[in-house]
């Protein structure tokens, strides 16, 4: 897309300067008005010397109109009535002519923490998800005239736009909050909490954050970027299961983390087994024949996996008793 945004190139002048000069001008045409009125001279010369010093400082009240103060990641829009001149951001105290509009936008990074939303993940489950967002404006021309940014912040409040930028920047926000939820629900939408009822490696929410979180700023990059956002960071902050299941969800997992465990006791205990079993054989401690060994497999087996401890019993016999 086109970038229609660039620098204003109207006139400029120093604003302390031009403060000096309208000063200058405002006492001057004090003293012009005073000494007309002061002086014993015919009623048409003081008329004429009255009107000149009322027309001077009819000039420096059209100069006051002129300065603009901006602060470092602080930009102006520059209007000439109703046509785009460029956008101003010299940071200083400056004087621009009168007869340009300007409307102040804040270049500096905000900050959205969204609160958590319900949606259905790819397999159908309620989970609540937020996330964390880090934007800022950077083409000042589509973020005045490409969306009604106008309208948005004048309503509710009687302040004209251009004179409060917290109202234009209230505006945005609002704007951004909404794109951002849609395109959360979007994602989320495309992505299953866990893979433990596929069984399948695909991405989850809950174990692929860092491609998760990549996706989501590209899809909040193009709903945004019509605004002239920027979109520095986007992070998923929240996630878990809705309310109504996270009980029976728990249970699942707690039920797959008991089988996981189990699995691992299983397949230590068979080494251990074996490795007692190679240890008496190549020693020749002592020679058993396949039911010794089944039995022994079998108590071994049951004193390391069992939950309790095993209560020995001591075979004061034979082997064969």
């Amino acid at each position: 897309m086109e970038n229609k945004e660039f620098q204003f190139k109207g006139m400029t002048m120093n604003g302390f300067a031009m403060l000096f000069v309208n000063i200058m001008l405002t006492v001057l045409s004090a003293a012009i008005i005073v000494t007309g009125f002061i002086q014993n001279l015919n009623d048409t010369l003081t008329g004429l010397i009255v009107g000149f010093g009322f027309a001077v400082f009819a000039v420096t009240l059209f100069i006051w109109a002129g300065f603009v103060m901006l602060e470092p990641g602080e930009a102006r829009v520059m209007m000439f009535f109703g046509k785009y001149k460029g956008t101003y951001t010299k940071v200083g105290y400056s004087w621009v002519h009168p007869f340009i509009n300007t409307k102040k936008l804040s270049l500096r990074a905000r900050n959205l923490d969204a609160e958590p939303i319900k949606v259905n993940d790819k397999t159908g489950n309620p989970i609540m998800i937020g996330l964390v967002l880090v934007w800022k404006l950077k083409d000042t021309y589509k973020a005045m005239f490409e969306i009604d940014s106008q309208t948005m912040a004048q309503s509710g409040t009687a302040q004209q736009i251009g004179t409060s930028v917290s109202n234009v920047m209230l505006a945005f926000e609002n704007f951004v909050k909404t794109q951002s939820d849609a395109a959360l629900r979007q994602v989320a939408g495309l992505y299953a909490y866990d893979n433990n009822e596929s069984g399948k490696a695909e991405l989850t929410l809950r174990d692929s954050a860092d491609e998760i979180n990549k996706q989501l700023e590209e899809k909040l990059d193009e709903r945004l970027s019509m605004a002239g956002i920027e979109v520095v960071e986007a992070r998923i902050n929240y996630l878990a299961y809705a309310p109504e299941i996270a009980a029976v969800m728990l249970r699942r997992q707690q039920a797959d983390a008991i089988i996981s465990a189990r699995e691992k006791i299983v397949e230590g205990a068979v080494s251990m087994v074996k490795m007692a079993l190679d240890k008496l054989s190549s020693e020749e401690i002592v020679d058993l024949d396949d039911d010794k060994k089944a039995a022994m497999v079998s108590n071994l087996l049951v004193v390391l996996c069992g939950d309790d401890s095993a209560q020995p019993v001591v075979n004061a016999g034979t082997l064969n008793h």
